[in-house]
């Protein structure tokens, strides 16, 4: 029979069995579970509070704003409203001072005087006029300066010798500077001028009549700029356009068009007429006899009404 002894000792050691026995069953688990985690295709599921890929997400949610992308040209042209011209828009009212926007001179083309040349001297007699307001053939309107004188028609020349500066010199000595705004019909004759009443005294007695003169261009040494006037009754359909206060004899006149530029006809009483509208109220092109160019903008269609520009011809 076995001792007490080592009855006890046989029950430690079944004891230690049964717990390494434990332990490799255990440990066998556990690498049995990291293997078949580790297999293709597995589901194991650490929890059930794992959250569903993304991708998979189905739930209708409002995209997060981003940042717009800058403009690009097309998209601009897109975004600008077209705005369709308009026929009925509202007449402009007159306004004194209303400034065509105006260019610095532009080039310089071939002189293109008339009769009257720069440089010459021409002789002829003085006569005198009762000049009233200052008005005349050229259209310029009354003035209070009556230092004026009316050209005779052959120098007239259809209105080109209108707003010309000239130096008058009698046989005395005695000189005038005068403006021509009106034009003397017959029987006056080549090289004569009719002056005003105010300014035939400053060379001679009125009660004298007629004196002998010589007289020439001058380049005027006026402080003021060219203005830009519509005649009466002036319409995008048809317009008269006259130049005012101009340092120098103008030889030309033209208007821009989708054709170009256009030189319009003159009439004898100073303006320059487009028959058929085109250029009426945009930009204009002004040549002097020197051959000088200004160009004007834009002058607004505004029947009788004096515009200033900002622009004078050059004084020779």
């Amino acid at each position: 029979m076995q001792t007490a002894r080592q009855a006890a000792l046989q029950r430690r050691r079944r004891h230690k069995l049964m717990r390494g026995t434990a332990v490799m069953l255990t440990a066998a688990g556990v690498l049995v579970c990291l293997v078949t985690a580790m297999l293709p295709g597995s589901k194991a599921e650490v929890g059930a509070d794992v959250a569903a890929p993304a991708a998979t997400q189905v739930r209708a949610t409002s995209p997060a704003p981003t940042s717009p992308a800058p403009p690009t040209e097309s998209s601009r042209a897109a975004e600008t409203p077209t705005v369709a011209a308009s026929t009925t828009t509202a007449a402009p009212q007159p306004s004194a001072k209303a400034t065509p926007q105006t260019a610095s001179t532009s080039t310089t083309t071939t002189p293109s005087a008339g009769r009257i040349q720069p440089g010459t001297t021409y002789k002829g007699v003085a006569t005198a006029y009762a000049a009233g307001d200052g008005n005349g053939a050229c259209l310029f309107g009354p003035s209070n300066d009556l230092m004026i004188a009316a050209m005779n028609t052959a120098d007239y020349e259809s209105s080109r010798a209108c707003g010309a500066y000239v130096r008058v010199r009698a046989a005395n000595g005695a000189s005038i500077t005068v403006r021509i705004t009106n034009e003397c019909p017959l029987p006056c004759a080549p090289g004569q001028l009719d002056l005003s009443e105010q300014a035939f005294a400053k060379l001679a007695d009125l009660k004298v009549g007629r004196i002998p003169i010589t007289w020439s261009l001058l380049s005027s040494h006026t402080p003021s700029t060219i203005s830009i006037r519509y005649k009466t009754g002036s319409s995008p359909h048809w317009c008269g356009i006259q130049v005012i206060d101009h340092r120098n004899p103008v030889a030309r006149l033209e208007v821009r068009t989708t054709k170009g530029w256009r030189s319009l006809p003159r009439t004898d009483y100073n303006y320059f007429l487009s028959a058929d509208g085109s250029g009426c109220g945009g930009a204009m092109r002004i040549t002097d006899i020197y051959g000088e160019q200004l160009t004007v903008d834009r002058a607004a269609l505004l029947p009788n009404v004096a515009q200033p520009t900002r622009v004078q011809f050059a004084p020779h």
